[in-house]
Formats: C-alpha cells, structure tokens, sequence
C-alpha cells in the first residue's frame, strides 16, 4: 500500500489508462459484435478518455502553479510528454510500413506539423496510433492555461469550464465542425504558434510572453470552430470538442475548491453544468446517445468523486505503479495489440494474455528507459536555460492581506502549504 499526496491520482491514470487499453482489446477478445452490443449501452472508451481529462485537469494547473515558472512547466511538459510520443510514433509508422497498420491521410507536410504539435485531430488528421487524437486536446489545454497564466486570469477556471459547456449546449448544431478546414497553412500557423509559443516562455521576454500568452488562449476557438475539421477527427462535432475542454476545466475547478481558491457554491452548479452538457450534447444535436452519455458522464463523474474522497488513505502499490506507467500504456497498447492480433490471429484467449503482458513490459521499459531519462535530459536544460536566461520565477511581494503573496511579474505563486492541504 502506498499513502503519498498524490497516490489517488496515479491510481486514476492506471485505471483510466487500462480502460481504454481494455476497450480496445474488447472486439479482438469477446468478438465485434458482442462489444457493440456492449458499446451500445455503455462506451468505455469515452469513459476511459473523459476520466483522464479530468486528472489531467487537476493536475496541470498544480504543476504550473506550484513554482510559477512558465519555462519549467513548458520544458517540464515537453520533456515528459515527448520521449514516449516519439516512441510511439516510430513503433507507429513500422507498423504501417510492414503493412501490419493501415493508415489514410491528407497533405503530408500538414501531417508532420501535426503530429509535431501534436494538434492533428483539430487539423482533421488521423494520428499515426489512434489514441494519439486525445493529446490534441491535452496540448489545447496547455496552451490556454499557460496564457491565462500570463494574463492572470488563471484562477477563473468555474467561468472557463461553465463557459465551455455552454457554448456546446447553446451553440451545439449551430457551431461549424470544419470551418478552418485542414489545410497546410492552418497546420504552419498552429506550429508557429506551439513553437514560438514554446520559445517566448524559454527566453523569458515579457512582451513575446503576453503576446504568445494571447495567442494560447485564442486557441479555444479551434474546437469551436473546427471541432471535426475532417474524417479521421474523432469528437465527432465541435461541440462534442468543446466539452473535451470543459471536462478538463473541471477538474481544475475541483482542484480551486480544494484549495479554497473557488467557492463551493459556485463550483458545485458549474461541475453540474459540464456533468449534463456531457451527457445530453449528443442528443441534442441528432436524438441520439442519451442513456449512453448520461451513464458515461455519472459514471466518470463518481468515478473520480469516490477516489477525490478516499484520497488521504492508502493506495494499493500495484494500482500507483500502473499509474507511473500509464502514459506508456496508453501509447503504446495499440502498437502491441496489433503486434499480437497479428502472430496469434484465431486465437482470442491467447491474444488477450500476450496483449495484458506484453503492453505492460513494453509500457514498464519505455518509463524506464525512454520517459526517465528523458526527465533527467529536461531537468538538465531546465538548469542550463536558467544560467542563460536568469530565473523567471516570478518575485514575491509580501502584503497585508492575511499574508498572502503575490507576484511582481506576470503569473502568480501558490504556496507549497495550499498545495499539500
């Protein structure tokens, strides 16, 4: 058993990660038909994919917050992210060069910057590994934080998430699913702006920060309007994007009552907001899906609530080691699930066991051996853009106001006692 302040929230992205690996397993497993059959009451998919937004919504204001730093968290987030990525990527493309992976896309250069910003579902795009669509949302995320960060504003999460879900509710069929379409110079412009956005944070210039701090927050308008900008987009609608976001602001809100940075007054009917527009979206917009997305919102929804309360006691060992590995599961299971469907084709059962083992070896050597060291690497930039750059954690003024700090530069600092309470 493990008790660490964070243990709950590694049991969540073990759990969260196995779900959609599961999913995946299902048809090759218990055959297609019995997992529509399943699909067609409950999509664990959905489930799988909305509980990490959640986590992720928690957690990514924390890591930002906690040093105020914008070039820790950007470099932190690369470092982190990358290494597996690109993992995946290359465990991808030969697939798809043995022939053992079909794989469809558009122009070529928009396909590369896509997948080098990692926003390819919002230029239409289909990932080289399937889940790869959902870090286009994860990436959207980052750069809004981040510019609301810059801007101050980052602590109007409840505004953020009940915005979100009422524009999906109001706009719903009336918002346009491909209006920037998926064209190269919407894919050069996207990477301008993730890289330059990337730069300015690094360097640490105040007036290249605010700019590329605006331009992060813009990017809402991306789900917005061009939601499923093409085929292989997997929301199925802008506003079914927009409520991506919204699950993810959410769970920041969860985090702000935690720490007494938003009333629970407030939160409560914003939480209930996104709760009923992620479950009656799909209805709206064609009579569809009602008790499927209705179960799948409950179901996250209590899902991370249970484990929100339960977060002081002990978490089993082995559900917090699946969590430290479960960015690589999630990478990396459809590339193993398509390695044994293929040498042990016709045989179900033998599949599912060489799939459950053989994604967590895989998954167990890429933290180990790629996401580690990978850290290590981003630790050992993050110190040596410091002694280029200078330090931009932001100086602490101390006030009045019951002791609370607050900044002399863009950003703000929590205390490191409001994130352990």
């Amino acid at each position: 058993m493990t008790r660490s302040r964070l243990a709950w929230l590694d049991a969540l992205r073990g759990f969260a990660a196995a779900v959609v690996a599961l999913f995946h397993l299902s048809p090759t497993l218990i055959g297609s038909e019995r997992h529509l059959a399943i699909y067609r009451h409950f999509d664990l998919g959905r489930y799988g994919v909305l509980l990490f937004f959640l986590v992720s919504g928690y957690v990514i204001p924390m890591s930002l917050e906690r040093h105020g730093s914008l070039r820790r968290f950007w470099v932190g987030r690369i470092f982190r992210i990358y290494p597996a990525y690109l993992l995946a990527t290359a465990a991808g493309l030969l697939l798809v060069a043995t022939g053992w992976q079909r794989w469809e896309n558009g122009d070529p250069v928009a396909v590369v910057l896509g997948h080098v910003t990692m926003l390819q579902d919002l230029l239409g795009l289909s990932g080289v590994v399937r889940p790869f669509w959902t870090l286009t949302y994860e990436m959207t995320f980052y750069l809004i934080v981040a510019g609301l960060f810059v801007w101050r504003r980052h602590h109007d999460s409840a505004w953020w998430a009940g915005g979100l879900a009422l524009v999906a509710l109001v706009g719903g069929r009336h918002l346009p699913d491909a209006l920037l379409g998926g064209s190269r110079l919407l894919a050069v412009g996207l990477a301008v702006l993730v890289g330059g956005g990337f730069m300015a944070y690094v360097i640490g210039r105040r007036i290249l920060i605010f700019g590329c701090g605006l331009a992060g927050i813009g990017t809402v308008l991306l789900p917005m309007l061009n939601g499923q900008a093409g085929r292989y987009a997997m929301p199925g609608s802008s506003s079914c994007a927009v409520l991506l976001l919204a699950a993810m602001f959410a769970g920041t809100v969860v985090f702000r009552v935690q720490h007494h940075q938003i009333r629970p007054g407030v939160a409560v009917p914003v939480l209930l907001l996104v709760l009923t527009a992620t479950g009656v979206n799909q209805w709206l917009l064609d009579g569809t899906r009602l008790l499927r997305d209705v179960s799948v919102a409950v179901a996250v929804a209590g899902t991370f609530a249970v484990a929100f309360l339960m977060r002081r006691r002990a978490v089993p060992g082995l559900m917090t080691r699946l969590g430290e590995i479960s960015f690589s599961v999630y990478l990396l299971h459809i590339p193993v699930l398509m390695v044994t469907a293929r040498l042990l084709r016709g045989h179900p059962a033998a599949i599912g066991v060489s799939f459950v083992a053989g994604t967590l070896a895989v998954a167990w050597m890429s933290f180990h051996l790629v996401e580690r060291p990978g850290q290590r690497l981003g630790a050992r930039v993050l110190a040596r853009l410091d002694a280029r750059f200078g330090p931009d954690t932001p100086v602490i003024i101390p006030t009045t106001e019951g002791g609370t700090p607050r900044t002399g530069s863009f950003g703000s600092v929590v205390r490191a006692s409001r994130l352990d309470a």
